[in-house]
């Protein structure tokens, strides 16, 4: 559901990704690049494709280039096939952010930013309110912080799993859908194509 033309477009053109335009430059030995040749880069090297997807996911963009099927003019098994398409597509983009590894995901970022900034209050509180009589205190909230924080990473890491596992079992489910939908002559797949992306504008 991620268009290949799309990606190879978005690659040479867009500014985000010009950590993976340099990839590619690199694995061609060229600064000077065609679609068709990042296209190329894409089908033999799986990992420029990853990274492309990462660095969306990261930025709150979806890699599914698939709109939803127009309802209109469908009956009967396509009507209803169409709808679970659009139902899985809904959820999907909700849960692509879980196809992010957790060791990158901004979850993280977050767990550590707060303890940073408790870290901080406890070296505030100490020093410059000048309450060491109750340095124990402090420092005893500060573990309990920790072990809250670690915690919850912890929770979170298996939400992260859980939720990748569910994705990939919504994506090839929706896959077979829709080509079931295109062999019944319900849709053809090249008229959902979403070819750009707004957010890049």
């Amino acid at each position: 559901m991620t268009n290949l033309e799309r990606v190879a477009t978005e690659i040479k053109t867009v500014g985000l990704y010009d950590l993976i335009l340099q990839d590619v430059q690199k694995l061609l030995g060229k600064s000077r690049l065609t679609t068709e040749e990042i296209l190329q880069v894409l089908h033999e090297h799986p990992e420029i494709l990853r990274d492309y997807k990462q660095t969306n996911v990261e930025y709150n963009l979806s890699n599914i280039h698939l709109k939803d099927i127009p309802l209109d003019g469908l009956e009967g098994e396509c009507r209803e096939m169409a709808e679970k398409v659009n139902s899985n597509l809904s959820v999907l983009r909700e849960i692509e952010k879980y196809t992010l590894d957790f060791a990158h995901s901004s979850t993280l970022v977050i767990i550590f930013s707060v303890e940073f900034f408790v870290l901080f209050s406890v070296q505030y509180f100490i020093v410059l309110l000048n309450l060491k009589a109750y340095q124990w205190y402090i420092y005893t909230f500060f573990a309990l912080s920790i072990a809250v924080a670690w915690w919850y990473a912890k929770r979170e890491q298996k939400r992260y799993a859980r939720e990748n596992a569910r994705f990939e079992r919504l994506y090839d489910e929706t896959l077979k859908l829709l080509e079931g939908l295109e062999e019944k002559g319900c849709i053809k797949k090249s008229d959902l194509w979403i070819m750009e992306s707004d957010e890049h504008v």
